[in-house]
């Protein structure tokens, strides 16, 4: 005989009861999710988040499996990719999850990125929170690149192998770094078995450890919000935010539609189109590896690529490096670049929305550049977009505390 509802539920609250004295679990619960008040006026913008940590938990599930049948070696990598795709039951989907899904998770962070440069949510009190988001696009680029290395097709190899001469340029220990990075006097086995160990164990867990830090700093100074209010500034007589609403279920509800939409885009790419015209899967990666043929036209995966144009528009190589890894590091001072009243687009003056629009078309534009041939007219509008780059951080300093704004309102706007 069935046991009546109100014995099973006062079960359910002894057992929770039991765990909660054990493990905050209710706690946990309530101080992050129905106890944390986030601004009510959320937009689209506001998604790309919690998508990015969707895709981040679905990169970790498909390259555990993937792993299952990938061999480190350079004599059986690439036959053990084609193995998962032609031979292991759904390898191909797990695979083309996995591959998609490294651009998807790209796209996203740029976009979360470009959502803080309208917003202003790298701004005071939330620098450490766009410092450690800063530290997990360094974090992701690096598991990119390894990751980028595994198939070992031809684009793996001397992609690699022009990645890793770059830090040669560097004067003195240049070669020795190299040398140290590959672990041979050329990329080879012991380069593929290291960037291997990186990429599975190594770098996920410092992804894992900066993604905690990154939602403690938020949860710690609450989310921003379209018009760069802080809502903890006007509480009621109940000390909760006026212009806040629980996170759970109003937010969780939100973000599940997200998802949903987010899942159909994903699945029409990942079955109907995973290359993306040789975009996320280059046409030269089908083929194996080897040092004797080098491909016609040699670049990085399309999320490097603005940063790769920055590098061939200049002529010396050193100056090349230290120019690419200075459009990565200045990134890192944005909250101290940006000196305007405001933190919101929606209160700064024109000369903001002219500076962000041609800085994101010069980001879009040198992208496409890295993936071109990198003729000599090329090669000018890559120096050109090269210098509307930094243009926007040296502009930034010095007109965002005198540059027109509009007044801020004391509530938010709907």
């Amino acid at each position: 005989m069935a046991k009546p509802a109100s014995t099973l539920a006062k079960r359910a609250d002894e057992l929770m009861n039991w765990i909660d004295k054990r493990l905050p679990v209710t706690a946990f619960w309530n101080a992050t999710m129905t106890g944390y008040y986030a601004p009510k006026n959320f937009n689209f913008w506001y998604y790309m988040g919690s998508l990015a940590l969707l895709v981040l938990v679905m990169q970790i599930f498909t390259g555990i499996f993937l792993t299952m049948h990938y061999k480190p070696s350079a004599t059986e990598a690439f036959a053990s990719v084609e193995y998962i795709m032609r031979d292991v039951d759904w390898g191909w989907l797990i695979r083309y999850m996995h591959t998609t899904g490294a651009s998807f998770f790209f796209i996203l962070v740029y976009l979360h990125m470009f959502r803080s440069l309208l917003y202003g949510s790298h701004r005071k009190p939330r620098e450490l929170l766009w410092i450690f988001g800063m530290l997990i696009y360094v974090a992701l680029m690096a598991e990119a690149f390894m990751g980028y290395v595994l198939p070992w097709g031809q684009m793996s190899y001397w992609g690699a192998q022009v990645i890793i001469n770059l830090f040669g340029a560097i004067p003195s220990v240049g070669d020795a770094l190299t040398e140290w990075i590959r672990g041979d006097y050329f990329i080879s086995d012991a380069t593929l078995n290291r960037f291997f160990a990186l990429h599975v164990i190594a770098i996920p867990l410092a992804l894992l450890g900066l993604v905690l830090l990154h939602l403690v700093a938020l949860r710690e100074n609450g989310s921003n919000n379209p018009d760069g209010i802080e809502i903890k500034a006007n509480k009621d007589e109940n000390g909760l935010p006026k212009d806040g609403i629980p996170f759970h279920p109003y937010y969780t509800v939100k973000d599940i539609f997200g998802v949903g939409m987010f899942l159909l885009l994903f699945a029409f790419v990942l079955f109907f189109w995973p290359e993306v015209g040789g975009i996320f899967l280059e046409r030269d990666n089908f083929i194996p590896a080897t040092p004797l043929v080098t491909p016609e036209h040699i670049m990085p995966v399309w999320y490097f690529t603005p940063y790769y144009a920055i590098l061939k528009a200049v002529p010396d190589k050193l100056l090349g490096v230290i120019l690419m890894g200075s459009s990565i590091v200045v990134l890192f001072f944005l909250p101290w670049l940006d000196r305007s009243p405001v933190k919101s687009i929606r209160y700064k003056g024109a000369w903001y929305k002219v500076m962000l629009a041609l800085f994101t078309i010069a980001f879009i534009r040198l992208g496409m550049l890295g993936m071109a041939e990198g003729t000599p007219a090329q090669t000018i509008e890559m120096r050109v977009w090269t210098f509307v780059y930094f243009s926007f951080f040296i502009l930034l300093f010095f007109l965002s505390p005198r540059g027109k704004t509009k007044p801020v309102p004391d509530r938010v706007t709907h």
